[in-house]
């Protein structure tokens, strides 16, 4: 009787450290699908408006993200000017991701699979303008000429440009990226407000 009540204590002990290491793979599996998908989607982004970055970074994304965009640009060739590879490999690495984590969790069903890769799109594309508006903004005020503000510009310039047309410059303030960062916020509120209610 001690001995599997000793047993069973072990293993009331054991389950939390399971849970922790659950969780601290899903950190993992996570942070490493949202670093490679927004490499994904600034690849993909910069060849749509024409951007060319820096020499050393841009190798730094072709390196990292050939490995999944090559292959799949032989089923998914440009076409129009979009690199529909690399916006196809950030729907896998959503995929993926997501099925690994409801995997580890032992909770894989069809619908929240496809539920939370919808939402992990929307987050990565909504958190990742806002990041690039953010910087956008503080090179207007610190540093305008700063190697990397083109780039950033040019990214935010066709996002921030309907904005500026509802919203024009007040003393020569530009608003435009308070309403874009707003209308970002709600999309990834609806978002997830639409997604846990139906998960």
């Amino acid at each position: 009787m001690l001995a599997s009540s000793g047993f069973f204590m072990r293993a009331v002990v054991c389950l939390p450290g399971v849970r922790l290491i659950n969780a601290i793979l899903n950190l993992v599996i996570d942070t490493a699908a949202t670093v490679l998908a927004s490499l994904l989607l600034f690849r993909f982004w910069m060849q749509a408006v024409r951007v060319r970055p820096p020499y050393a970074m841009g190798q730094f994304i072709f390196r990292v993200t050939d490995w999944l965009v090559l292959p799949l640009r032989r089923v998914l060739p440009g076409v129009g000017g979009y690199d529909w590879a690399s916006l196809s490999g950030t729907v896998l690495v959503a995929l993926g991701s997501i099925a690994i984590q409801l995997g580890m969790r032992s909770a894989f069903a069809v619908e929240p699979w496809l539920l939370l890769t919808v939402l992990s799109l929307v987050h990565w594309v909504a958190y990742g303008f806002i990041g690039l508006i953010i910087i956008e903004v503080i090179f207007s005020w610190v540093n305008p000429h700063a190697p990397l503000a083109p780039v950033v510009r040019g990214m935010t310039e066709p996002l921030l440009r309907p904005f500026r047309r509802v919203l024009p410059a007040i003393a020569g303030v530009d608003l435009s990226p308070i309403l874009a960062f707003l209308v970002l916020r709600i999309v990834v509120f609806v978002a997830e407000n639409l997604v846990y209610s139906a998960y």
